[in-house]
């Protein structure tokens, strides 16, 4: 993969970033306390997931309306 798609790929992502996360919806930690590494691996999981859906999103409200015949 080149460098200026790689580039384009962050991009993106990261302006999905808040949508991605409010899709996970995923609790935030108490102050003071830690995830553990099989709740970071689960939220990573959910946040994956929850970022394919984000995507799909934008990519079906971009694509023209269909007309009614």
């Amino acid at each position: 993969m080149d460098v200026d798609r790689q580039q384009a790929k962050m991009k993106e992502f990261m302006s999905l970033l808040p949508l991605t996360i409010e899709m996970a919806g995923l609790a935030h930690a108490e102050p003071g306390r830690f995830f553990t590494e099989s709740q970071l691996e689960a939220r990573a999981t959910a946040i994956k997931s929850a970022y394919k859906a984000a995507r799909q999103i934008v990519l079906d409200i971009a694509k023209p309306a269909e007309t009614a015949e």
